[in-house]
């Protein structure tokens, strides 16, 4: 193995690694906020100032990251130059956004709330001008492929901020949440700011950094970070706007039944996007020389794809009473009795939106390969807008199942406009055989799951640790049978993971 691909694999891995172990503190935070604040409105009150700033903070990034590495990649004798300019445009524009975002929370706050809004946003916001400096400076560590400092940043960080929250609730603040509501909120500015210090200081060991501002080279860097910046923007308002509507229209509770299944949906999205970005340098190269390989390249991506997707949307919705209950508390599960749905019927709807964002991945990337990533702005302007529409329809009516449901509209939507484009420029066919046999054993499977969470529960005395046993036999049915199928076949495997 040739040191280039040594340090892709290494960097590439570390990124992996960090990405589940961040996995498991959030679920550990998540599980601890939620029994700290007691019930789905307090919850609620903190997702709504997370996803508040999120959403403009997602307008002081501008793909400025990608363009960094680009260009520093490009010509490494600029680095210094290149850095230094694009961490003065992003610092000009967190600090621009955040403002604007603390001016826009005194509108959003509501009148009935039992926290400062404004005071916990201004709080979120300063922690979040401090991840993203953290993360442009980091883009010099892609560079010479050293992301491992980067991953060991934001575990730490994580781990700090993690830290500081069980000290809050179990030392400082035990029994008055209100009190420590704000505390939680300053430990991401501490654990952001600790891995801002730890990447600085890796940092620091190939450039020296420091603000530059090259008028021109930043007006540059602008126009062509907009585009997909704006993109960005979009994608980020289609997948936010639920939580910042229920906020708005339902008040806090709903927003917090909706927060616990969207942090599941962020942990898993990410394994698409690391397995298409394995994909597309194969994807790219056989599109160029133009092979009929590509063709099986995208038939290949799509059925491994459509394998994740629906093991992860049908596994995960038989399983939903137990992992929110592993998530969370009592008070975020459904009483039919009192016709209150929670948080497991939602996780239950909103896991199928993520079998279509699975597939939505392969047709963006393919637009990526073919050097068409501007119609993604199209794209997810479309999402943008049924999102908004069918929100406003379904949640004065169903709450945070009309948010939920709204997403699985949406991502089909998105899926379907990004084969369009894709379709129009490239030309592939997609097969749909082994897709039916994938949902054949995913039903299976889910059935197995299903029928199998009472016995569990009750004969084996396992109560709700039955998803320890579930999992596992889940995952033997789905690929036993794949297997039997002959959906997954080594062809298939050799082709995905065919070397440059």
């Amino acid at each position: 193995m040739s040191q280039i691909a040594r340090k892709i694999l290494w960097n590439t891995g570390s990124q992996i690694i960090a990405k589940a172990i961040l996995a498991f503190i959030g679920f550990a935070t998540v599980k601890v906020i939620t029994n700290y604040l007691g019930d789905a409105e307090g919850y609620g009150n903190y997702t709504a100032v997370y996803d508040f700033i999120a959403l403009f903070g997602i307008a002081s990034d501008l793909g400025l990251y990608t363009i960094a590495v680009r260009e520093m990649s490009r010509d490494e004798s600029q680095i210094e130059k290149i850095i230094g300019n694009i961490l003065s445009i992003r610092t000009i524009l967190a600090i621009t956004v955040m403002l604007i975002a603390f001016g826009t929370s005194f509108f959003y706050a509501r009148p009935d709330s039992t926290i400062l809004f404004p005071l916990a946003a201004a709080i979120t916001a300063g922690a979040t001008i401090i991840m993203l400096i953290s993360g442009t400076i980091s883009s010099v560590l892609q560079v010479h492929y050293k992301m491992q400092y980067n991953a060991a940043g934001s575990v730490l960080g994580k781990l700090i901020a993690f830290g500081y929250m069980l000290y809050v609730i179990f030392m400082w603040q035990p029994d008055n949440p209100e009190a420590g509501f704000y505390q939680l909120l300053v430990a991401g500015i501490i654990g952001n700011l600790a891995m801002l210090i730890f990447i600085y200081f890796h940092v620091r060991r190939y450039v020296k950094l420091r603000y530059q501002f090259d008028w021109q080279f930043m007006k540059d860097v602008i126009v062509k970070s907009l585009p997909y910046g704006l993109a960005l923007i979009l994608n980020n308002l289609y997948f936010r706007i639920g939580s910042i509507m229920l906020y708005t229209i339902n008040g806090p509770e709903q927003a917090g039944l909706y927060g616990v299944p969207l942090k599941v949906l962020e942990a898993i999205a990410i394994v698409p996007l690391y397995f298409m970005n394995s994909v597309l340098p194969t994807l790219t190269k056989t599109i160029k020389e133009k092979s009929e390989t590509y063709k099986k390249v995208i038939q290949y991506s799509f059925d491994a794809l459509v394998m994740g997707g629906t093991s992860m949307a049908i596994g995960t919705a038989a399983i939903s009473f137990q992992v929110v209950v592993l998530l969370s508390n009592e008070s975020f599960l459904t009483n039919t009795s009192e016709g209150f749905y929670g948080s497991d019927i939602v996780l239950a709807i909103i896991i199928f939106a993520l079998a279509f964002s699975f597939i939505n991945t392969l047709f963006g990337f393919i637009l990526v390969a073919i050097n068409k990533q501007s119609k993604l702005l199209y794209i997810n302007g479309i999402g943008a807008l049924i999102a908004v529409g069918a929100n406003l329809f379904l949640i004065p009516i169903l709450g945070a199942r009309g948010a939920a449901i709204t997403d699985i509209v949406v991502e089909l939507v998105v899926a379907s406009a990004a084969y369009f484009f894709a379709k129009k420029y490239l030309d592939f066919k997609i097969k749909l055989g082994n897709s039916i046999k994938i949902l054949f054993a995913g039903l299976v499977m889910g059935a197995v799951v299903y029928y199998l969470k009472d016995p569990s529960y009750h004969w084996l005395g396992l109560q709700n640790k039955n998803i320890l046993l579930l999992i596992p036999l889940g995952a033997f049915v789905y690929i036993s049978l794949l297997f039997i199928m002959r959906v997954i076949t080594k062809d298939m495997i050799n082709m995905i993971r065919k070397k440059n």
